[in-house]
């Protein structure tokens, strides 16, 4: 089991960079940031998409660009593996995306890992132009057309919602054929099929997706694709601290376990690290 580190990075708790060599130094793994472009004040979206959701708490709208703090954390470390827990990819255009992921695997020497998900925020959605209905089919042709402009010399794309003639597009990234892409999200039928067709492993959020029952999914749908599913890796968000619960998910497959740090100063940020430590070294 791999251990890593999940936050919002914002002006109002730890810097991001300090936060990323304390985890370094530590031996957790990876350090994740999450992303929102904006939230917009309407708020008609409850938290999560779940109706009866507590309100949103602020540091939704307070993060810093999630590629930017992630360059400056592999910047300023060593082994640490940097990922995005989770890229709104449908929200975002797919030529400057695949650039950004490609220069950041370059710049950190292949320590990149590229989680995904479809979004619940639908006034966020419609603001950058898209659908709510849409979401899916769009990641679906960005992950897709991003996979060309990777792995080709000379790329084209032709989909319902992302079209580009025969371009180059450079840096490559280090990692081949590209930094391994998760998605995040409840496995539900639809959600499985994408993981098989162009996703390398599946990460939900700990506590708020039946995890079993979405891996029986992912196992069906390997299956009626022809793909083995024991090449697709299994994570958590928010996982549990307790060293029981871990070892039941370690023997259940899950590969790797993100704890979520306090949105707090400083000093709460370390003390919640250091409380960690005893997990990741036993």
């Amino acid at each position: 089991m791999q251990y890593g580190l999940m936050i919002f990075p914002t002006d109002q708790t730890m810097q991001p960079l300090e936060l990323g060599r304390e985890a370094e130094e530590r031996g957790f793994e990876s350090l994740w940031f999450p992303e929102h472009s904006h939230i917009p004040t309407s708020r008609v979206s409850p938290w999560g998409g779940r109706p009866g959701a507590p309100p949103l708490p602020e540091f939704y709208w307070r993060t810093h660009d999630q590629f930017v703090a992630l360059a400056g954390v592999a910047a300023t470390t060593t082994t640490l593996k940097i990922g995005t827990g989770i890229t709104l990819v449908a929200q975002r255009d797919p030529i400057w995306l695949a650039k950004e992921v490609a220069s950041l695997d370059n710049l950190s020497n292949g320590r990149f890992l590229f989680g995904i998900g479809y979004g619940w925020n639908k006034e966020e959605l419609a603001h950058h132009g898209v659908k709510y209905a849409d979401r899916r089919a769009r990641l679906r042709e960005c992950i897709l057309a991003m996979k060309e402009l990777w792995g080709k010399d000379e790329a084209s794309f032709a989909g319902e919602h992302v079209n580009f003639d025969s371009s180059w597009s450079w840096p490559k990234p280090v990692q081949t054929p590209h930094p391994p892409i998760y998605l995040g999200g409840a496995a539900g039928p639809k959600t499985a099929m994408d993981i098989v067709e162009f996703c390398d492993g599946w990460m939900p959020i700990g506590g708020r997706h039946a995890f079993d029952a979405g891996w029986t999914e992912i196992e069906k749908a390997a299956n009626a694709a022809g793909r083995d599913s024991s090449t697709i890796d299994r994570g958590i968000f928010g996982a549990p601290t307790e060293p029981a619960k871990l070892a039941e998910l370690e023997e259940a497959g899950v590969t790797r376990a993100i704890f979520g740090l306090p949105q707090g100063p400083r000093d709460d940020v370390l003390r919640a690290m250091d409380r960690l430590m005893p997990l990741i070294e036993g």
